[in-house]
């Protein structure tokens, strides 16, 4: 069996509650906080947060700090490192591009990651729940009592450690879920109808670019498909 990638998994949390159903019109959200955990080194995640004159957690990131993270992720790409997230092309490397203006940056490292989401979305034409998948594969998921919608809030009220607790967990379970599928050969996550489904990867995860590559799945059957370009619109400019 073909080794397996030398992962780094990554995400971030937001400054801002998104409101409505498209988070687009709630920017610019800003970022708290971001963790990332490489494959040879599970258990060991690497957090960044903003940090104020006085040394203290801020806010939010600023720029030049937000463009210190991308520039340690490109450090890990050279190093050999697949970056690794759920949703991170269609989310979370937009939020990084817009909070650290770094656009050209972001775009490239978004093609070049492994989106297990975007995958799954480019083959099926529908996006699953991480928590689902976590469920299904006997994986701990996300930390109790806390979600994306609640982290915004917890950092605002002084609750740093749970939301750094809160990201570090949801890469040590996106980096398993990577590494358990891959070893399988397919991912599964439990429908809202509480059934199992599977869906193989007999290639791996494919990286963003390549998952573009794939045939439009048939989703003539769905009132409302996720189509890829939706997710991607911010990287279209800088295509060619």
């Amino acid at each position: 069996m073909p080794a397996l990638r030398k992962y780094l998994a990554f995400d971030i949390e937001t400054a801002s509650t998104v409101q409505g159903s498209d988070w687009r019109e709630s920017r610019p959200l800003g970022i708290t906080c971001a963790a990332a955990l490489a494959s040879d080194t599970p258990d060991k995640p690497i957090l960044w947060h903003g940090v104020t004159p006085a040394g203290a957690p801020a806010g939010r990131m600023s720029r030049n700090e937000v463009r210190g993270v991308i520039k340690e992720l490109t450090a890990y790409l050279a190093q050999g490192y697949t970056l690794l997230t759920w949703n991170g092309a269609g989310f979370d490397f937009d939020v990084l591009a817009e909070e650290g203006e770094a656009y050209p940056e972001c775009r490239q490292l978004a093609r070049d990651h492994v989106d297990m989401m975007f995958h799954v979305v480019c083959e099926k034409g529908f996006p699953i729940g991480i928590k689902h998948v976590a469920q299904a594969m006997d994986i701990e998921g996300k930390t109790p009592g806390v979600s994306g919608e609640l982290a915004p809030q917890l950092w605002a009220d002084g609750h740093v450690q749970t939301v750094l607790d809160y990201v570090a967990q949801d890469v040590r379970m996106t980096l398993q879920v990577a590494e358990q599928s891959e070893q399988n050969h397919a991912l599964r996550w439990v429908t809202r109808k509480g059934q199992t489904r599977t869906f193989n990867i007999p290639r791996g995860w494919l990286t963003v670019r390549e998952a573009l590559d794939l045939p439009e799945p048939d989703t003539s059957w769905m009132t409302n498909p996720l189509k890829r370009h939706v997710m991607l619109q911010w990287m279209m400019s800088d295509e060619g």
